[in-house]
């Protein structure tokens, strides 16, 4: 029985069979680090934009698609994939650039389809147009990193702009139809349960995935200094997983849930070391969730029916 609406699921029911994402790197970099909205990028962030799975940039996207698939063949025999531009802010060019990344990716035949990272507030007209013409060839999607829809904890992180601009950001890109993945970070420093719980509940109403990401703390990062001067402390695995049970219970039975938890580079995590061992957090996440009887939306529909 399957607890919640996953991504592998998703990919089952729209190509037939599994699918691998293969990440890849545009070389761009981000407005909160070029000087236009900051220098430093978010708190969070690591030197690497955020991908340090992906391919070498100095490559062209054919060779590191290559050697993204050389990576993964042992897994499977499928051999379908996404391409996934993840590092950094992957909208951030101009147009003519874009599209050249953005053509050589879907280039070939078995890769079924686009993944674009980036930031809503960098998602103008021209660049929403070119989304729309590649999603006619194969499909698109983007993801949004939001992490918290409180704008103390925003600024906190260094965010750089309003949840009015991702509101802004969906529309658009729904209107395109492309199907938008938003990111959530939990745990973040002076966050309650209840805001991290607002955040996964307001996201779900118009998001069609959602990424739930533990916070990292990573070295070299500005939010590790706050880390070790002891400003504020991270999750304990079993407050995460009782967290993340919540998450499951109030989103919607669309939702693709993309991630329940994540991979930090483990040279440079500093905390939490449990988040580490990935396979035992995933173990303890589904056995979590099947001892407690936990259904993706099962809260959303005891409301609806109690308003009846």
């Amino acid at each position: 029985m399957s607890r919640y609406y996953s991504l592998s699921e998703y990919y089952k029911q729209k190509y037939g069979k599994k699918v691998y994402r293969l990440a890849i790197s545009g070389g761009m970099t981000c407005p909160n680090r070029d000087g236009t909205i900051g220098e430093r990028g978010c708190v969070f962030c690591s030197a690497g934009g955020s991908g340090e799975f992906a391919s070498c940039a100095a490559l062209s996207v054919a060779e590191q698609l290559e050697e993204a698939k050389r990576r993964v063949r042992s897994k499977t025999r499928d051999n379908l994939y996404i391409a996934y531009f993840q590092p950094f802010t992957n909208t951030y060019a101009p147009v003519e650039r874009l599209r050249e990344l953005y053509e050589a990716a879907i280039a070939p035949d078995d890769v079924v389809g686009l993944s674009i990272g980036t930031r809503p507030d960098c998602l103008p007209p021209d660049v929403i147009d070119l989304l729309s013409e590649i999603n006619e060839q194969k499909p698109v999607t983007v993801e949004l990193g939001l992490q918290t829809i409180h704008e103390c904890t925003a600024d906190y992180i260094r965010r750089g702009y309003p949840l009015s601009v991702y509101d802004h950001a969906v529309k658009d890109l729904h209107e395109a139809g492309i199907e938008v993945v938003t990111h959530v970070i939990l745990g973040l420093p002076g966050e309650t349960e209840r805001m991290m719980i607002e955040t996964v509940k307001y996201v779900g109403r118009v998001t069609d995935g959602i990424k739930l990401q533990l916070l990292h703390v990573l070295e070299g990062t500005d939010l590790a200094e706050d880390y070790r001067r002891a400003q504020f402390r991270t999750l304990t695995l079993e407050e995460y997983v009782q967290l993340l049970c919540r998450c499951i219970r109030i989103l919607p039975e669309d939702v693709v849930i993309y991630r329940l938890t994540g991979d930090g580079d483990k040279k440079s995590l500093i905390a939490p070391l449990w988040s580490a061992d990935k396979k035992r957090v995933l173990n303890f996440i589904n056995h979590t969730l099947a001892d407690n009887n936990i259904q993706q939306g099962e809260q959303i529909i005891h409301e609806n029916r109690a308003e009846i």
